[in-house]
């Protein structure tokens, strides 16, 4: 293969890389995908090396499928991928292929190995994610208190801490603002953050590499163990034991736990009862879904903090459409951010929605008059209830014309059907709410802004 071959290549490896990084999450991508190295393609066969037989298992269950599409998509020539294991000191073959195909090696079971790298075991944190970048709202209140306790408490005030919560509310967040403010506190003690499948990893490394003594008291020996996403180890017999026996073991030394997942402990599928009966020993914290307040809150933060001046319909726009997670959410924000200052453009609604628009695409569906009433209920605040209701007062009234004039744009129903879903209306009044709207709109430049607000939300 030629040079500009081989670096092509190499090319499309580094945007595959990128995207698994991007779809799987830092500490999934660290302990499992990082350590991929590409070997060959030859004749549409693409080969990548792992160090041992159990990442080479792992890799092929948990993420093969995904990084066959990744690479169809970078590379129509690549038919098949295969994942071999190679020692981390065999000598890497090039991308061209020019030299002799090297032999995977096996690492034998009783072959001699070097000890485990004892700064492998926790994970980095993240100076972002402190108490004072929190932002606290109803969803997460318990949870951030909490958390601040257990940072700020001189003795162990319950064991463990389990926050619970769908992706990207806040977790890991919490757990790395606890140990940085613990760091601060009091800097001689020992605080170890890393995720389940990391623990599993550095188990069964310290297994297979006959090291499980050093592993035990790496443990054991810490003054705050934080484990985050623990759904991964349900399932995995060995290494939810091992974690049981080092959990027994800080809480007599009343040493400080805290643990995060996706669901509560009695809601742990494929978790040992034993297990679920200690992690729901201490408190159990939930993170609801963000409110649409939480969200322009943590909007206006992120862009304080960018110094980033943000029109404010841009972020109320953001807040009502992105509402899956806050990663989600501050990473629209940064997309936008980073066009208008290298594009040079003003942020606008029609920007905003150019930049995001493969984000806002998931929202591409018909609109229905239920949705645009709960649209427009939000955004005026007022009860849904009050687009059925007979109330006159204008602070009810405009908003309830406003949304008749939404689902005479947006839908296919007729006027009478219209009528019909607000509260049994006559053909005749949502005329009339049509008409008053558009002649407000052209008057009134602040409802004008407000309609095509709620249009785009609705649209995209």
């Amino acid at each position: 293969m030629a040079e500009r071959d081989e670096s092509a290549v190499q090319a499309q490896w580094a945007r595959v890389r990128a995207r698994l990084r991007e779809e799987f999450g830092e500490a999934a991508f660290r302990t499992w995908l990082k350590p991929l190295t590409l070997k060959d393609l030859r004749a549409g066969a693409l080969r990548l090396a792992v160090p041992t037989r159990f990442m080479r298992d792992w890799v092929q269950t948990n993420y093969s499928d995904r990084l066959r599409t990744l690479w169809s998509g970078e590379n129509g020539t690549v038919r098949s991928i295969e994942i071999v294991i190679e020692s981390v000191l065999a000598r890497a073959a090039p991308v061209d292929g020019a030299q002799a195909e090297p032999e995977a090696i096996v690492v034998a079971d009783g072959a001699e190995e070097p000890p485990i790298d004892r700064n492998e075991f926790g994970g980095r944190l993240d100076p972002r994610f402190t108490f004072e970048n929190f932002v606290v709202g109803k969803p997460n209140e318990l949870a951030h208190a909490a958390a601040r306790r257990v940072a700020e408490a001189s003795t162990v005030p319950f064991n463990p801490l389990f926050l619970y919560g769908s992706v990207g509310l806040g977790k890991t967040h919490l757990m790395h603002a606890i140990a940085w403010q613990v760091r601060r506190r009091e800097p001689g003690k020992r605080v170890i953050y890393l995720s389940a499948e990391k623990f599993m990893f550095q188990f069964v490394k310290a297994v297979r590499f006959k090291d499980t003594m050093a592993f035990k008291e790496q443990f054991r020996s810490v003054d705050v163990l934080m484990i985050d996403d623990v759904q991964f180890l349900c399932g995995k017999d060995s290494t939810q034991e091992e974690f049981f026996y080092t959990f027994n073991a800080l809480v007599d030394q009343n040493r400080q736990i805290v643990i995060s997942a996706d669901k509560s402990p009695s809601d742990l599928e494929g978790l040992e009862e034993r297990m679920r009966s200690r992690l729901g020993w201490g408190l159990v914290a939930d993170i609801h879904p963000t409110t649409y307040e939480l969200r322009l809150g943590i909007l206006q933060t992120k862009a304080e903090q960018m110094g980033f001046a943000a029109p404010t319909k841009v972020l109320e726009f953001l807040a009502h459409k992105i509402t899956s997670n806050v990663r989600e959410l501050e990473g629209a924000l940064n997309r936008i951010a980073a066009h208008a200052s290298l594009v040079g453009r003003s942020v606008s609604l029609e920007t905003a929605q150019e930049v995001l628009h493969d984000l806002l695409r998931a929202n591409d569906r018909r609109i229905t008059i239920e949705e645009i009433q709960k649209r427009v209920a939000e955004h005026f605040s007022i009860r849904l209830a009050d687009m059925h209701s007979a109330r006159r007062a204008r602070a009810v009234a405009r908003p309830r014309q406003v949304a008749m004039y939404l689902c005479k744009q947006l839908t296919p129903r007729s006027l009478p059907e219209i009528g019909r879903k607000f509260g049994g209306r006559d053909h005749t009044t949502v005329m009339h709410a049509v008409r008053k709207i558009e002649e407000l709109r052209a008057i009134d430049p602040n409802l004008s802004e407000d309609i095509d607000l709620l249009r785009r939300m609705l649209e995209t």
